[in-house]
């Protein structure tokens, strides 16, 4: 029988490091490193528990690979919108407030 907790603690301490570069980060990268910190840390656990398991059907495996596609998914969507965020204001920090003034039209004959 395979020992369960090492790798269960590596992921709790992945897990944990996420959490805190989630919380207490104000770049929106490093927000979005801590969130692939938190699903890496999910994936380890269903690869584990799903070792740990006799059955033929591998179901840790099936389900991390599908956390992974939804992680890829999100990450695009996320730089997107942290690029848009910074196009717009010039920065990308978190705790920043929005610019509610308005902004003048951009002119459209090109010059």
């Amino acid at each position: 029988m395979m020992h369960l907790w090492l790798p269960m603690t590596l992921a709790a301490v992945l897990a944990g490091t996420g959490a805190y570069g989630i919380l207490a980060r104000r770049n929106a990268v490093l927000v979005l490193i801590g969130v692939e910190l938190v699903l890496s840390s999910a994936n380890l656990i269903l690869v584990t528990l799903g070792s740990a398991d006799t059955s033929p059907l591998q179901t840790g495996q099936v389900l991390a690979l599908f956390v992974i596609t939804i992680a890829a998914a999100e990450i695009c969507v996320a730089l997107a919108i942290v690029l848009a965020m910074f196009r717009l204001q010039g920065h990308i920090d978190l705790t920043e407030p929005a610019d509610t003034e308005d902004t003048p039209a951009r002119s459209t004959s090109g010059r």
